[in-house]
């Protein structure tokens, strides 16, 4: 889909099927997935490249960050802000003096804020350049507001993980079973696990912005207005603070998940236990009933009247107690 924004704050839609031109007021062009000819068309109609998907997703720095002969091609992976499974997609910029052309592939709440923004004459845009600093600023929001999001799960997370009774099987109230424990302590993990991918994404994103700004800036010096300068020192600091903020949560989840599993381990551990415990209650009785399992002709307890009885008594005694051996050793 093609969108076009000029500065009087009017949307318009337009396809590549229908031909029609590019008009001169649109100075931001959002291209939200393009298909080959939309991207054809606009290049067209603008003089401009539009970078494909494939190059947008290239690593190398000389990739994401090119001059053009008339401007700035820029790139920077994004992360998809989707609750269920975000995604890591690559979003696209190229910069002129005169236009501000976007390219991504999937929906971003930073765009449909911006453009509401422009609409209801929020902000100065009458240049590629202030769009593209607005676009910026809401794309840092959304990361900043996804941390503090982050924060609060993990804190909740924490609350679950240091709560977690393993003897008790997980919360309390929950069923006791091992095989509840350990659906309990896999759900735990997997919450870590998501949430640690999730902040590899939002860093990824932090860091591809993080080298966009002052390259642009520098860039766009002589195009930069005095009210625009700050603005890109504000966006840099922004940065650096979530920058700081993603390295402590990253810190969070790498503990919880050694706390995570810690508590497998005791869990494992607690069953560990039990089977030595029920090896060497075992032992004793084997040996007495092996003993008396032998085929002697002279054994005392043979002709005795009492022998079985007495026989029976010894093993069980010998296996109960290993049993209060281990009970007053806390093992139970």
């Amino acid at each position: 889909m093609i969108s076009l924004q000029g500065p009087q704050g009017a949307v318009e839609h337009s396809g590549a099927a229908s031909g029609g031109s590019v008009p001169s007021h649109a100075i931001w062009i959002d291209l939200n997935d393009p298909s080959a000819e939309e991207a054809a068309h606009i290049e067209e109609a603008t003089g401009l490249r539009v970078p494909s998907r494939k190059a947008l997703s290239e690593v190398e720095n000389s990739s994401r960050l090119r001059r053009l002969k008339n401007g700035l091609s820029l790139s920077t992976p994004m992360i998809t802000f989707d609750k269920v499974d975000s995604q890591l997609t690559p979003l696209g910029f190229v910069l002129t003096k005169d236009r501000l052309i976007t390219v991504r592939f999937n929906d971003l709440r930073a765009f449909a804020e911006v453009k509401k923004r422009i609409g209801e004459g929020d902000g100065d845009c009458q240049t590629g350049t202030e769009i593209f600093l607005l676009l910026v600023e809401e794309l840092v929001d959304s990361l900043a507001d996804a941390l503090e999001e982050m924060g609060a799960d993990l804190d909740a997370l924490s609350t679950r993980i240091f709560d977690f009774d393993v003897r008790a099987g997980g919360v309390a109230g929950s069923d006791k079973t091992p095989r509840r424990r350990d659906l309990a302590l896999r759900r735990i993990l997997r919450s870590v696990g998501r949430r640690g991918k999730a902040l590899g994404k939002i860093r990824s994103s932090l860091l591809g912005l993080e080298r966009i700004l002052p390259f642009v800036a520098g860039e766009c010096e002589h195009l930069l207005g005095a009210a625009e300068i700050p603005r890109f020192e504000t966006l840099r600091r922004d940065i650096a603070s979530l920058d700081e903020f993603e390295i402590r949560l990253s810190e969070n989840v790498q503990f919880l998940l050694d706390a995570t599993l810690g508590l497998i381990n005791i869990e494992q551990n607690n069953t560990f236990r039990v089977l030595t415990v029920v090896s060497v209650v075992g032992v004793p009785p084997t040996l007495i009933a092996s003993l008396y399992g032998m085929n002697f002709k002279h054994m005392p307890e043979l002709d005795w009247a009492y022998g079985y009885p007495y026989g029976l008594s010894l093993i069980a005694i010998s296996a109960i107690i290993p049993v209060i051996f281990f009970k007053l050793r806390g093992w139970f």
